[in-house]
């Protein structure tokens, strides 16, 4: 203690205007802290503003679209219109229907192009222009873990949409970062039994990645748990996101004696390699005694729908999928039909239960204070949202669920029935430490 004491008022003014003039001198978002207890983006009145990321064009445009008819329908049942979708199913629940904490729920929204740099700028323009107190979606792991980090120094919760990558929730794991989606490690631990049961231990397999941070995942995993079967990696190749024509990466796949093809794709380039694999006679093909069999690890159903019949007899792995029985499934089914005229894909699934758990996350802390809403997911565990007991691990934020293992449905009854589910993998076959080596990041402290 000095002799000349400053009050305290005094003190936070001091520190504010200092910490401002900081912020303009370096450029960064300046934050709106009014009192030592204010956060950015505080309501103030009777809206709440919520911004919803999602790639409008690019690659995963499909993907991001579906994605956005779930945000709305998401934030209609907050305000209680509509039927109420998962709301009706959900539990524990603390949500009342009359938006959160009392406030009417309303969005802006920002198109990341798939791009991590386009992402951040949308990101920080709801931020900073909009008044976006959480932000969500995306399409891509590069662009969930470029979000993710931005929203940690704003102030702001992120909750990911789809993101596959290991690194989201692993070594690029933040406090303020939550994800529902399953992750690499997951869809290979609940896919290598089957790919063996079908294929057997004694196969060379050849792969196609997508490079980028999901695509390495990806590849990674798959390779782990094959390997660890008695399978051969003959190649493993990496094809830029968007390429479109993949012929020059197929054409070595005919004759380097691989039998397995594994195309670590998504969106519209699942679709195109696929669809040039097969064109290319892949699948007619007999290598080593044995008929020539292409993996997809990451399905979606919308990727299905693109590559229609060549989809037929393929294995991989799914977060959630609409064929799924159990009351919440059905109920957002139902709400999501009733809606847009067609059954959701799983990143409208994602997209709508992560939003829901943030709402739900405040009126269970009682504020929108990131600190408290991060307090309140953490070690969450719920049920009645499509994926059986659910947890929210404390420690990196990851959320643990049955995995679904399935395949290009054969005999598909519409456009639609295109993935059969094979397996339901249970939760204890898919965890794993959160410290395992590879996977142990820092979440750091609360950021409000």
């Amino acid at each position: 203690m000095t002799k000349k004491t400053i009050s305290t008022d005094q003190s936070r003014r001091d520190f504010l205007k200092t910490s401002a003039a900081t912020s303009l001198v370096a450029g960064a978002p300046m934050l709106f802290m009014k009192n030592a207890h204010a956060y950015v983006n505080e309501p103030k009145g009777g809206t709440v503003t919520l911004g919803f990321n999602v790639p409008q064009t690019g690659a995963y445009a499909d993907e991001g679209a579906d994605e956005l008819r779930a945000y709305k329908l998401a934030v209609k049942h907050l305000n209680g219109e509509g039927d109420g979708g998962m709301m009706n199913t959900m539990k524990p629940m603390s949500l009342k229907g009359n938006g959160i904490l009392g406030k009417k729920v309303q969005y802006v929204t920002g198109d990341t192009q798939t791009k991590s740099d386009a992402a951040r700028a949308s990101a920080k323009r709801m931020i900073e222009k909009d008044g976006a107190i959480m932000i969500t979606g995306g399409s891509s792991s590069g662009v969930a873990i470029a979000v993710q980090s931005l929203c940690q120094e704003a102030g702001v919760i992120f909750m990911a949409g789809l993101t596959h990558s290991n690194d989201t929730t692993g070594k690029d794991r933040r406090k303020h970062g939550f994800r529902h989606f399953f992750n690499t490690e997951m869809s290979g631990a609940a896919l290598a039994p089957i790919l063996e049961k079908e294929f057997g231990k004694d196969r060379t397999a050849y792969h196609l990645t997508a490079d980028y941070t999901w695509g390495w995942s990806q590849e990674g995993s798959i390779k782990k748990y094959t390997e660890n079967l008695g399978w051969n990696t003959k190649a493993a190749v990496r094809t830029p996101l968007g390429a479109g024509d993949f012929s020059q990466y197929i054409t070595p796949v005919l004759n380097s004696g691989a039998d397995v093809l594994v195309l670590n794709h998504y969106g519209k380039d699942m679709v195109n390699s696929l669809t040039q694999a097969v064109q290319f006679g892949l699948r007619d093909k007999n290598v080593n005694g044995k008929d020539f069999q292409i993996v997809v690890p990451l399905f979606s159903r919308l990727m299905a729908q693109g590559a229609g019949k060549n989809i037929k007899g393929i294995y991989g792995s799914t977060n959630w999928n609409w064929s799924l029985q159990d009351a919440g499934s059905q109920a957002f089914v139902k709400s999501f039909g009733a809606e847009y005229g067609f059954p959701p894909s799983q990143a409208a699934h994602t997209c709508y239960v992560q939003t829901l758990l943030y709402a739900n996350a405040c009126e269970m802390a009682g504020t929108f204070n990131p600190c408290g809403v991060a307090g309140a997911l953490e070690g969450f565990k719920f049920d009645g949202m499509g994926n059986g007991p659910t947890e929210y691990r404390a420690e990196d934020h990851q959320c643990f669920k049955d995995v679904l293992v399935v395949k290009g449905n054969e005999n598909s009854s519409s456009q639609f029935d295109l993935l059969k589910i094979v397996e339901v993998t249970p939760r204890s076959k898919v965890e794993y430490a959160h410290d395992m080596e590879g996977y142990a990041g820092n979440l750091g402290s609360c950021n409000a």
